[in-house]
Parts: C-alpha cells; structure tokens; sequence
C-alpha cells in the first residue's frame, strides 16, 4: 500500500494497486496524457463563478454511507487522507471542478492540505453541528476556505422546520450573508423549499436531496401505514423533489441522486438515475455525486456519463 504522496500536480489517480482491509485489490489504472487532458464538463453560473453540473460530494470520504454501518466503517477505513486527495485530483483531471464538503475538524484537515498541495476545485461547504452552536465559526471558515457559498445541513433544517424552529434557520443564513459567500440552504422536504419561497427568504440557492431521508418513523407511518427499518427511500421521492426543484428561479444542487447506492445494480440502472436527475432539475442546476472508487474509476465513469447524458438529454 502507498504510503506516500506526490505534489498533485503531478500525483496520478491510484497508481498502484491498494489493498481494501478485506484483501480485495484496488482496481484502478495510472490517468494517461490524454484522460488529464479530458474534454470540459459543461456548467453552470453560480453567483460570481462557474461549476461543473457534476459536483464530487464529500459524504463517503467521512464514512457517511447512509446504508448501514458496515460500509460506513469500510469507507472511513478506505478513505485515508492521501485517498481523499488523489480522488480530488482524478476528479480535477477528468473535468470536474467543484467539492462539496461539510465543516467538522477532519475535512477542514483535509481542505488545508488539498489546497496546500496545488488543488483547484472551489469548495462549497456544509454548516454542521458546531457552525451553528458558534455562528462565530461560519466568518472564520469564510475566510480561511474562500467557499462559494455555505449552507445550512439538511437534517437540521429538516428537524427545525418540524419543530418550528425556522428562525434558527435564518439566524445561521444571516450569518452566512454577513460572512460575504453565497447563502445555502439543504433540505430532504420539498415542503421546506415551499414555504421558504412563499416567505422570500434571502437565499442564493437550494441543496436538494432526491429522497426523503428525514422521515421520522411517526411521519412514515403516517404516510405509508408503516415505518421502515432505517432511513426512507421512496421511489416518487425524486418526482416530488424535482416538481419543487423546477418551480424555483434559484440554483438547485441535487443529491443522492443514486439513492446512497440504492440505484448501482447495473450500469443502466445507475445511468437511468443521473439521466432522471439531469433531465428533471433545471437547465441552471448541477448533481453531487459521492464517490467510492475502491473498484473502479467512479470519477471517470460519472464525468462521462453526465456528458454523454448532457449531449443527448431526450
């Protein structure tokens, strides 16, 4: 296994084969001349700057599988920092040109070093736990990491619209606007996006999970009768999300567009799911993809794949 790590300048995508902690080989090849030399992804406008309509998430790099937590303990174990980084970089070499990521101490690790060490993508970032208990935080990180925008986490926007809490929402958004970046807000309820248009908040754009994950077992049971065993995966869940997505004017960041990997069974069953997201949300919107290339060249494949499904999107 490698232990060490190239400027990324010049560091190629996995160049020799690792050994996951079950034994099975990592297979991924060195990136040639001509895969860094990818044609562009297209992109969007995002307030001052342009990103890329694929965008790596940043969930599988901190063990966050939203599945069950035997892959959570795999991708922590997986992920080393010198992994999380030559990912970034094969993800710059095959076009893509935005991260999104959320704050803890970890990532913020992670961001110091990837940019110390020449990478370029712009980073949005994820206001989490300790932002919100210190909205003191949300100008520190505005300055250190330059964000394009911060956003406040889904699950917590998702818990405060349930518990009437929606001014802590704004509080923190305040914050954001204060700190000079673009202001974010995530959800997993189209509801959420609903009432915050009807009331005009200040926001500069919507992250938008596919699915419903936010569910508590009461509403599920409500909804459906019963409660499922984990998180609530719903196969419309994309269809009432993307019906939101479309009637906003703001830019949406679609997620999980893959249902957290409920959507892999063959390569037409994951191409069918991007081609849904891509063709559903606006023109100006753009998806996050998590990436866990322990297998294969997931960068390269999804880079692809959004092309080829931009170029012909009918």
């Amino acid at each position: 296994m490698r232990t060490d790590l190239l400027p990324l300048s010049r560091r190629t995508f996995l160049q020799s084969a690792a050994v996951l902690s079950g034994g099975v080989a990592l297979a991924a090849k060195s990136a040639s001349a001509a895969e860094q030399a990818a044609p562009a992804l297209p992109k969007v406008k995002f307030g001052n700057a342009e990103i890329t309509r694929l965008i790596i998430g940043s969930n599988p790099f901190y063990g966050y599988s939203h599945f069950n937590g035997i892959l959570d303990r795999t991708m922590r174990e997986w992920y080393t920092q010198e992994r999380k980084l030559e990912v970034l970089c094969r993800c710059e070499e095959v076009g893509v040109n935005t991260w999104q990521v959320h704050y803890n101490d970890q990532p913020m690790q992670d961001i110091r070093r990837y940019r110390a060490e020449g990478g370029k993508m712009s980073i949005i970032m994820l206001g989490d736990f300790a932002m919100m208990k210190d909205l003191s935080i949300v100008s520190k990180v505005a300055k250190e990491v330059k964000p394009l925008g911060i956003g406040h986490h889904g699950n917590r926007t998702d818990e405060r619209f349930r518990n009437g809490e929606m001014d802590k929402v704004r509080e923190f958004l305040k914050a954001v606007r204060d700190s000079g970046v673009m202001v974010g807000l995530s959800t997993h309820n189209p509801a959420v996006i609903d009432a915050v248009e009807s009331q005009g908040w200040d926001i500069d754009y919507y992250m938008t999970c596919l699915y419903r994950v936010s569910r508590t077992p009461e509403e599920a049971r409500k909804e459906l009768g019963e409660a499922p065993l984990g998180e609530t995966f719903l196969e419309r869940d994309p269809e009432r999300m993307t019906k939101v997505i479309r009637q906003t004017k703001k830019p949406c960041l679609a997620f999980k567009v893959l249902g957290a990997g409920r959507h892999i069974s063959s390569g037409a069953t994951i191409e069918a799911a991007v081609r849904y997201a891509l063709t559903n949300i606006k023109p100006t919107d753009a998806i996050i993809m998590g990436m866990f290339p322990c297998f294969k060249d997931e960068p390269r494949e999804n880079a692809d794949m959004v092309r080829r499904i931009l170029s012909s999107p009918a």
